[in-house]
């Protein structure tokens, strides 16, 4: 395939590219809420599956207790250009082993 180079004189090229897509704002986003919460003491060592859709965080997988849960949340809310945040963790049950 050949990509024609615009003259210097066409001005119907952009000149600058296109601002990130919808996906790409939500790759962003999951990797900065995953981030942030790798570095929090209270869910670093939790299974916390994150993802974006529409600037929604979705936090899944399972916690060892109502603060880490907690944590996780408020740590997604606080990230900027997050619109809503669906906290789908769940607490692990005493005695079973968490996966």
């Amino acid at each position: 395939m050949v990509i024609p180079l615009p003259s210097p004189d066409d001005h119907s090229w952009p000149a600058e590219p296109d601002s990130p897509g919808p996906a790409d704002e939500d790759a962003r986003l999951a990797a900065v809420v995953a981030r942030r919460l790798g570095g929090d003491p209270a869910v670093r060592h939790e299974r916390v599956r994150v993802s974006v859709q529409n600037r929604v965080v979705i936090l899944t997988g399972i916690v060892a207790d109502p603060r880490a849960r907690r944590a996780a949340g408020e740590l997604a809310w606080e990230v900027a250009d997050v619109v809503d945040v669906c906290n789908a963790l769940r607490l692990a049950e005493p005695g079973r082993p968490r996966r």
